[in-house]
């Protein structure tokens, strides 16, 4: 008797021993520092989030320090703002185009000397000089290269709306002069669009980029000798033969000898945030998560999705590797299933395209039932299912959503996205994904609504209404223009619209009837949903 006595004593002050480390856990899993690469929502807040759900403290400086659209970052005050904040914290996770050059956007058209791009080198060299057990996370991108001025937006310095689609030319055939060779007639062009382009324009636009290059040597070294421990440099908006692709095979070249454990060079930029913030989670608590892959029929993995250099199959790869993940190639062996909705013939169609409506149709066509069908097999089978929904840039494929409200598997996935280039979608997905399936449902739920509401509701759907509205009633119809006087009304009537159709094709959640919307860049391209909590 006096034994049972004593084991129970031992087993309920085992109780009370416990619960004080369980409740310090539940406040605060570890502290990460973070600063994104611009000030949208899903560059910043919208990446956090997950971390922030198993407990993690995440630490982002005032939006008014990060770049925007027609804004830019202020690099010496976050450089102070890090400094300020990085005590006690495991982990960095940093953009270097807003350490260096003010944002993702001020990367392209920035005026920045040699001389002060490596004063604000060394404030990331400097991260571990106080903190030796400090992990540095940093990504950053390539400088894109925009096929014409529709795709460049107003993301480029103001002579690519007059030259950009000739400066893409020339650059793509300097990249194939240098791997293949030119024929005759390619030649003759090339030599054409020498003296098409104006000396001043290419010379400012060239020699940006080769600053951009000499930085991302430098960043590479870092990761190479341990002044940070993993760095990842994307190919944005990337073509096949580009001056972006050229870069990256010398970049390639130059860091031949560095392992993907340190450093890697991928299509993509707006998912590397989640994929670096996640790669920190699984690194501080020794995990190694297991992914299995699978895509539509068709082309599947070899599919090179718009926006990239390389199969839809070797990104995501390299996704997982970033992640601190191991593929699999059975579901049974998995912690994620991560599906991937591409078309059957290996295309991306074009949610921006206006002319061609495809993009917004709900009628199913080949390939949406098979890929519905194989979502149904997962869930059923009680595997963590995660979607990537890469048929269509910049949106949701209607078609499949369809498919899925009707059969009631929204809900039931772990993460799900559908919006910017196919890379953005399958890196968010992917890092979401993994770390989703550590959290309960429900909160796995207010993660997928958010991206219901974004991919589906607005980009795939009520921002060609938006659109209309605006011409109809103001004038303007542009994605990437600012609205100017009429964005408050904008706003408004955007978000009924997001209630309206999200009342006739999600679930219900009681949250939305109380959502907001703004457009953080001032254009309709993007979109931000503020959704209580």
């Amino acid at each position: 008797m006096k034994r049972i006595l004593s084991l129970l004593c031992c087993f309920f002050m085992s109780l009370l021993a416990i619960a004080p480390l369980n409740e310090a856990e539940a406040v605060s899993k570890g502290k990460i520092v973070f600063v994104p690469h611009d000030d949208r929502p899903t560059s910043g807040a919208e990446s956090a989030e997950p971390l922030e759900m198993l407990g993690y403290e995440v630490v982002m400086p005032p939006l008014d320090l990060l770049g925007g659209l027609d804004k830019i970052g202020n690099p010496d005050k976050l450089a102070e703002w890090t400094k300020e904040n990085i005590t006690g914290a495991d982990a960095v996770v940093i953009s270097s185009d807003s350490m260096l050059y003010g944002g993702l956007v001020a990367s392209r058209r920035h005026e920045l000397s040699e001389g002060e791009l490596q004063k604000r080198l060394n404030v990331i060299s400097d991260l571990k000089k106080e903190n030796k057990k400090l992990n540095v996370y940093v990504f950053g991108s390539l400088m894109r290269t925009p096929s014409c001025p529709e795709n460049a937006g107003s993301e480029e310095p103001d002579y690519y709306s007059i030259y950009g689609a000739e400066i893409f030319q020339r650059s793509a055939l300097m990249d194939k002069a240098e791997m293949n060779g030119l024929t005759v007639n390619e030649d003759n062009k090339l030599q054409q669009l020498k003296k098409y382009i104006p000396q001043d324009i290419w010379n400012d636009w060239y020699n940006r980029r080769q600053k951009n290059i000499e930085v991302t040597k430098k960043l590479i070294d870092f990761a190479d000798n341990g002044t940070i421990d993993y760095l990842i440099v994307g190919k944005d908006d990337n073509a096949p033969l580009s001056a972006t692709h050229m870069e990256s095979r010398h970049l390639t070249e130059y860091a031949v000898n560095v392992p993907k454990t340190k450093f890697q060079l991928l299509a993509g930029i707006d998912e590397f945030a989640t994929l670096s913030l996640t790669r920190a989670v699984n690194k501080h608590e020794n995990i190694v998560p297991k992914i299995n892959v699978r895509y539509n029929i068709g082309k599947g993995e070899k599919t090179i999705p718009a926006f990239s250099d390389e199969t839809i199959g070797s990104s995501i790869t390299n996704e997982i590797i970033i992640v601190n993940g191991e593929e699999v190639s059975e579901p049974d062996k998995a912690d994620l299933v991560l599906l991937v909705n591409t078309n059957p013939d290996g295309r991306t169609g074009d949610g921006n395209a206006l002319a061609d409506m495809s993009a917004y149709t709900d009628s199913p066509r080949y390939g949406t039932y098979e890929f519905a069908d194989l979502v149904g097999k997962m869930l059923n089978s009680g595997y963590n299912v995660a979607i990537a929904d890469i048929a269509f840039a910049n949106s949701s494929d209607n078609a499949l959503m369809k498919v899925m409200k009707e059969r009631d598997y929204l809900m039931k996935l772990r993460a799900y996205a559908g919006w910017n280039t196919p890379t953005n979608s399958t890196g968010f997905v992917l890092g979401q994904g993994v770390m989703a399936c550590r959290l309960p449902q429900q909160d796995c739920h207010r993660l997928l609504m958010e991206r219901f509401l974004d991919d589906w509701c607005y980009q795939g759907n009520v921002r060609v209404d938006t659109m209309n509205m605006l011409y109809n009633e103001y004038g303007v119809h542009q994605l990437d223009k600012p609205m100017g006087s009429c964005e408050k009304e904008a706003s408004i009537r955007t978000a009924q619209m997001i209630k309206n159709f999200a009342e006739r094709n999600l679930p219900y959640y009681p949250q939305i009837k109380d959502l907001t919307f703004y457009f953080p860049w001032h254009i309709t391209f993007i979109g931000g949903i503020n959704l209580p909590k």
